[in-house]
């Protein structure tokens, strides 16, 4: 490694301790101890003081195996309790691939399950040793005899058959008294994840923007300074339409942000090896816009499997370390998002130029480690992608290709390493040979399980993905309720990536200082895998950057068991007043698994009771009652729907609920129509044609309201375009007529010309509606409205009858007849000018 900055450690320091016991040597081996399920090996062990002799270790045995040795109880006494807590810390020699969980019990709680890394059985040449860390709070500690309990805990999928893979190896292990307050409640390690929000895969646009915290909150993810992936491309027309307000929600919410912006497909170096003026410019630009807001930034993504030049990620590289990071002095550089693409004769690759074939330039070089670490020597953090079990293959696996360039692990990885892609496809599913029940579940919940085990950061592909998705998709999110957000389902009858990465995010991506809680039902939950975590992000570091932090109190309930568990608590809240809030537990929709919580009075405890089903996690997400500003909500929405009857929407506020107010008639006053709404939609009904209806909407009880939205009652809705069949005299070749129906403003028909007289476009409903009106929309192309037009109906597609005419306008044509009777629309453009005929959306009105 080059003596660049070394990127700073994801979390807090470790205060120092008093050891109270060791067991081994920190030694790179585990000869001290008895052979794991020998008959020296013990389940047993007791402590009788801090300095343990060989002979007594040769009763230990040398790790765990869920099949021969799943258990090991290490029992020691504490004169007193230590007021700051303790840390039990074990360094891991070698496990098996199958991500194997130690789950760890003070005096039958439990303090957590470690996610365990291991290469063993995926050929690999090279070790991978870690020490992991857990944090076991005071109230699990007793004064007198404890008993620490490590065991080889199943995943929650699987059956016994997973057993005889559940091993590990340790070299050490030890508990200390610390001597100063924790500022995170270790788990195992540092975790910090995240995922993607963007709209039809390419565009960080109003709708992505409006989604992001309804995702980052539902998730779990939200607050803890996470990280999620911002890659807009230069080469995609508006993908960054809205990149700014995106920033600033990350910011608001307390995310980090791993940019990716510039293209690299069509780049040609200069003659020293530098970018061109034009990328340079691209880079330059971005980074003066936005370079506040993210802390990372990706040097390319999968630079082998989509045959871009190592030349030029490198040249990519020296711009962030000389130029970039000058514009942004806290960025931490991190290299490709490597896919460990082979060169073309062995797995062929796209975007293939002339008649040379290959993945890359030179071709295969994503596979060698020696070119791949060229790029690692000028970066700060590795990367690497991953889905199903590929992390672990033993060619092209991140996990595996990552120890080839480093030459092995004697603590963790000796770079610190943020994927920027892992997931599951709808086809993946679990290793036959662990016996999982839900195997498409299994294999998501193991893959991420392995990042907790040996990454730092890491995030999901993305949120709304075909084949990789957390949420169902296929729509425009501009022209969705992110309320209504629902979950994906990759197999019916199994558990959704949704509830699993929940589970996950909860129990160890939720950041801050601890908050002191005891469990009340002790003897219920003896033994049991239900894990409990409240902190104060308060006390966060603000984030490089953006200086984001957060005054959010999370607390935080996961059930790794297979049955329905209840967990009684009480948690200690930093002041005596009340504290309000939302509430996220199970639930199909965004609405069903959100509620908000008032009025909880803490003395300054706090008790809570929760029914948990089979690996269900519950968060609340508080502050005091006197520090939530009355905020108006946004994004208010009036929209006509079917019966004289107006459709209502708005983004969420805090608050319990809403007033919805109406004023009917110009100039007129609004009244509150509706009370204690408990959604974020209401629909108001029973109006009168003809008449301008102002509304608004506010939280209960607070003075701060929406924005005013005007609509008219005229009884027309626009009809439903499912199975309408489009259709245009104009050459088709470069614009689809569909494009004016799929929903996305981005996308159009057009001419492909300067306008002329005869052109036209056509529609078949698909059945008879009676019609009253048509909407042609431009926006983003305002000067293509059509210079003249007509429009005729028909029955049979063959003879015509004229209803309108007219000139189209700036923006927007609305176009507005008597009711007819039709199936055939034909919108003939009868001038001509120097522009396109263009249609971004199409819609045609009815009262039906």
């Amino acid at each position: 490694m080059s003596e660049l900055s070394a990127a700073k450690d994801a979390g807090p320091a470790v205060p120092e301790g008093t050891v109270l016991w060791k067991l081994g040597q920190h030694d790179g081996s585990a000869a001290e101890f008895a052979a794991a399920g020998s008959n020296g090996a013990k389940g047993v062990f007791s402590v009788a003081s801090t300095a343990v002799k060989a002979a007594e270790l040769q009763s230990i045995p040398s790790g765990l195996h869920g099949a021969t040795n799943p258990e090991l109880r290490i029992t020691y006494k504490l004169d007193k309790i230590p007021v700051n807590g303790v840390l039990f810390r074990v360094s891991i020699l070698d496990a098996y691939k199958s991500v194997p969980q130690m789950s760890v019990f003070s005096n039958r709680q439990l303090s957590g399950i470690i996610q365990i890394a291991g290469v063993d059985g995926t050929d690999s040449k090279y070790d991978f040793r870690k020490t992991y860390e857990l944090y076991i709070p005071k109230e699990q500690l007793i004064s007198g005899t404890n008993e620490l309990t490590l065991r080889a805990a199943r995943g929650i999928y699987s059956s016994a058959a997973e057993d005889k893979y559940n091993w590990w190896t340790w070299d050490n292990l030890s508990l200390e008294a610390l001597k100063t307050p924790v500022k995170e409640p270790i788990h195992g390690s540092y975790t910090l994840t995240g995922t993607m929000v963007n709209n039809k895969q390419f565009y960080f646009d109003k709708g992505a923007v409006t989604h992001l915290p309804y995702i980052m909150k539902w998730l779990g993810l939200a607050y803890s300074g996470n990280i999620m992936r911002t890659s807009c491309a230069s080469d995609v027309g508006r993908s960054c339409e809205n990149m700014g307000e995106y920033y600033e929600v990350l910011k608001d919410y307390n995310m980090q942000a791993v940019a990716l912006y510039l293209y690299t497909g069509d780049i040609k170096l200069k003659e020293d090896g530098s970018l061109p003026d034009d990328a340079e410019k691209k880079l330059t630009d971005y980074f003066k816009q936005y370079g506040q807001y993210f802390q990372y930034y990706e040097v390319d993504n999968e630079p082998g499997l989509f045959n871009r030049s190592k030349a030029v990620n490198l040249a990519i590289a020296d711009w962030l370390n000389k130029k970039g990071k000058t514009i942004a002095p806290h960025l931490q550089t991190v290299a490709p998002g490597w896919a460990y693409w082979p060169g073309y004769s062995e797995d062929s690759c796209g975007n293939q130029k002339g008649t040379l074939k290959q993945c890359g330039d030179p071709d295969g070089w994503e596979r060698d480690p020696e070119q791949r670490n060229e790029l690692e020597e000028v970066t700060d953090l590795t990367n690497g992608h991953s889905y199903g079990e590929s992390y672990i293959f033993s060619n092209g696996g991140s996990f595996t290709e990552n120890l080839k360039t480093f030459g092995g692990a004697v603590d963790g990885l000796s770079k610190k390493m943020l994927t920027t892609e892992f997931g599951t496809s709808d086809s993946h599913v679990d290793a036959y040979q662990y016996g999982a029940s839900e195997r498409t579940a299994a294999v998501f919940d193991r893959i991420m399980r392995g990042h907790i085990g040996y990454a730092d950061m890491f995030v999901q592909h993305a949120a709304f993905f075909k084949n990789f998705s957390l949420f169902k998709y296929g729509f425009n999110l501009e022209e969705h309720d992110p309320g209504a957000t629902e979950i994906y389902y990759t197999k019916e009858g199994e558990d959704s990536r949704v509830s699993i990465m929940r589970r996950l995010d909860l129990a160890y991506a939720t950041h801050g200082a601890p908050l002191s809680y005891q469990i009340t039902n002790k003897d219920d939950l003896a033994d049991k895998l239900v894990y409990v975590r409240a902190v104060d992000t308060s006390t966060l570091e603000p984030l490089a950057g953006s200086g984001a932090t957060s005054n959010k109190l999370l607390v935080n309930f996961v059930n790794f068991e297979e049955t329905e568990q209840t967990v009684k608590v009480k948690v200690t809240m930093p002041e005596k007043t009340v504290y309000e809030g939302e509430r996220f537990g199970r639930g199909d929709t965004y609405e069903e698994a959100r509620s908000y919580m008032s009025g909880r009075n803490a003395t300054p405890v706090l008790e809570f009771t929760e029914t948990l089903a089979p690996g269900e996690a519950v968060q609340y997400i508080l502050q005091p009652s006197s520090e939530v500003a009355d905020v108006a909500p946004q994004g208010f929405k009036a929209a006509a729907v079917k019966g004289l009857s107006m459709h209502l929407s708005w983004l969420e506020a805090p608050g319990a609920s809403y007033e919805v107010l109406r004023a009917d008639g110009p100039g007129s006053e609004l009244k509150v129509i509706a009370a204690g709404v408990q959604s974020t939609e209401y629909t108001d009904s029973k109006l009168q044609e003809g008449t301008l209806y102002t509304y608004a909407v506010r939280v209960s009880g607070s003075g701060v309201m929406s924005e005013k939205t005007q609509i008219t009652a005229t009884g027309l809705v626009p009809l439903d375009r499912t199975g309408w069949k489009v259709t245009s005299n104009v050459n088709t070749a470069a614009s689809k007529p569909e494009s004016a129906i799929d929903g996305d403003r981005r996308t159009r028909w057009d001419t492909g010309k300067h306008q002329a007289s005869g052109e036209y476009f056509q529609i078949d409903l698909g059945a008879v509606h009676a019609i009253e009106a048509i909407e042609l929309i431009y926006t983003l192309s305002s000067y293509d409205y059509p210079r003249g037009y007509t429009v005729q109906v028909s029955d049979d597609a063959k003879s015509w009858t004229q209803v309108a005419s007219g000139k189209g306008k700036l923006e927007l044509t609305r176009i507005a007849f008597s009711q007819v009777q039709t199936r055939y629309i034909r919108i003939q453009q009868t001038g001509s000018g120097g522009n396109y005929w263009s249609i971004q959306e199409l819609q045609v009105y009815s009262r039906e």
